[in-house]
Formats: structure tokens, sequence, C-alpha cells
């Protein structure tokens, strides 16, 4: 069992479709008024059936008063570091401190060399990232003095200027499913943002994938614990249990309690488009779900 001790969240995975033009913001709006502490969207410039995610995010933290924010995730090919140091900083300030930072390394490379932007390797996607996040980490430095220098292979800053800060330590969660990918997360990230359907053998996957963010972290002098496990998770309620996350909502809760007590899942998001759906994930699963991991855990004196 791996319970990495985290306090849970749950929250949302919305498509941000143009038309109807305003449903990935009342979604979120859904989101918010339910409780749940997060809304999330997919970040796919190159599509235009979808609204571009940062001007989503700014439109959403103006329409919502305490959910916190994420691309799931940001495309980093198309968005240059500094500027998304600089906007990440913006947001998180003007939304009071709601803003958290989902990050990939890139996909469908066609469509983003036919944007302008570079076209990478696995491997040059990857160090790309990991020289990204630290610029993006220098930008947010802003009591450092003189300015952010980082020569890197793909993202190279001459002395930009610092600033602003965050109004809170703004998280980095890594998209990651590869072994190179997961290392990065283990060195650099808060958090870890995959997606349980992309897992070929469900659940059991996450074991292997656990061991090698933690393997990464202890190698870099960092306690495994301090990584986040997030999870974006899709089902059907149902009167009856069928299988996993397809059932009534107290199947739900057991199934994702178990997901933290031994896979260390700590962040529940839905992937889902439908109001009803949101609000019983909120109202009946998620409080349902933190009741029996807190009993799980004054159980085992955690």
């Amino acid at each position: 069992m791996t319970d990495y001790g985290h306090d849970l969240l749950f929250g949302t995975f919305a498509t941000p479709t143009v038309q109807p033009v305003r449903q990935a913001v009342d979604l979120a709006v859904v989101a918010d008024r339910a409780g749940l502490d997060l809304v999330t969207f997919q970040d796919h410039p190159y599509q235009p059936r979808f609204h571009d995610t940062w001007t989503l995010l700014s439109y959403v933290a103006a329409r919502t008063e305490r959910v916190h924010l994420s691309a799931n995730v940001l495309n980093l090919p198309l968005r240059p570091p500094v500027v998304t140091a600089r906007g990440a900083a913006s947001l998180d300030l003007l939304s009071g401190g709601r803003f958290e930072l989902g990050i990939g390394a890139g996909a469908f490379w066609d469509a983003i060399e036919a944007m302008g932007g570079r076209r990478l390797s696995p491997g040059q996607a990857i160090t790309a990232l990991e020289e990204a996040i630290q610029i993006i980490r220098e930008v947010w430095a802003a009591d450092k003095p003189g300015g952010v220098r980082v020569d890197g292979e793909y993202y190279r800053v001459n002395g930009a200027k610092r600033g602003p800060a965050p109004a809170h330590d703004v998280n980095v969660w890594i998209g990651a499913y590869k072994p190179r990918m997961l290392r990065l997360v283990g060195r650099v990230a808060d958090g870890w943002l995959p997606s349980l359907p992309y897992f070929q053998g469900g659940p059991a996957d996450l074991v292997a994938m656990n061991e090698r963010i933690d393997e990464a972290a202890a190698a870099a002098g960092r306690e495994p614990t301090g990584i986040r496990r997030l999870l974006n998770i899709s089902g059907e309620f149902a009167p009856t249990g069928r299988s996993l996350l397809n059932g009534p909502p107290e199947q739900w809760a057991e199934d994702l309690a178990g997901l933290t007590l031994e896979y260390g899942v700590s962040a529940f998001i839905l992937m889902a488009d439908d109001p009803a759906t949101i609000e019983l994930f909120a109202a009946e699963v998620a409080p349902a779900t933190r009741q029996l991991v807190a009993e799980e855990r004054a159980r085992a004196g955690r």
C-alpha cells in the first residue's frame, strides 16, 4: 500500500468547446458552487473547435470565487516559458491565489509545426520541458538578485527581468506516462497528472509509475511524499455496481478511496461535461471518499 498522506482534492476536466460558447464556463461555475476544489481544461491551441485555454482560464477566474484553476495540461511548445510564467503569476494574483500550472512536453507535432512551433523528438521535448520549468520558477523568484539567465539547449533567457511573483506557491503538475518523463516528475515537479483511461493495465499501472517517480525524487534529494499524485478519471453513475467507477456514488467513493490508500492518488479530476454528474460527484462522492480515507488513515495511525 502507498498512501502519500496528502489531503484529498476533487475537480473537473471539462471540454473547452467553442459551441455552446459558454458551456465550459458554466460547468466551471457549477463546480465552484458545488464546492469542488479544482476546474481544469485541456490545452490544444491548434484545435479551432476549442477556446484558447489561457483566455478561458482567465474568464473562468473572473466568474468563480473559490475553486482553483489549471490547464490539463498546458501545451509548452506553443507557449514561451517567460510569457507563461508571467501569465501564470498574473492570473494567480488576479484570482487571489487560485492558479496551478499543469504543463506537458507537447503532442500532435504535425499540428504544432503547422502553427509555427518546433517539431521535437520525445527526448528533445522532455529536455525542453525541464528547461522551461527552470525558467518559469526563476521568473517567479522576484526577490532574487539579477535577471533570469538560463542557457538551455532549447530555451535561452539572457537577463530577463524577474516577476511578478505569484500570490501563492503555484504548483507545477506534469502530465507524464513514460519512464523519462516520470523521472522528470520526480526531479522537478510538485505533482503528477496522468489520465486513468490511458493506462492499459488499469490502476495497477500506477505501481511501477509511482516507483519511477519516487526513485528519481530520492536521487535528486527530494522527499517522494512531497509529490502529489493527481488523476483524471471517467466513469458512469449507475444503480448497481458493474466495474471500476461504474456504479452508485457509494461504490465510486470506495473505488477512489482504494486508489488513495493503495496507489497514493490524492486528487481526482472528473472528465465530464454534464452539470448533474458534476453536482453528484461533489455532493456524494467527494465527502464519502474523504470519510473513508480519514477512517482508514486513523486506523493505520497516519
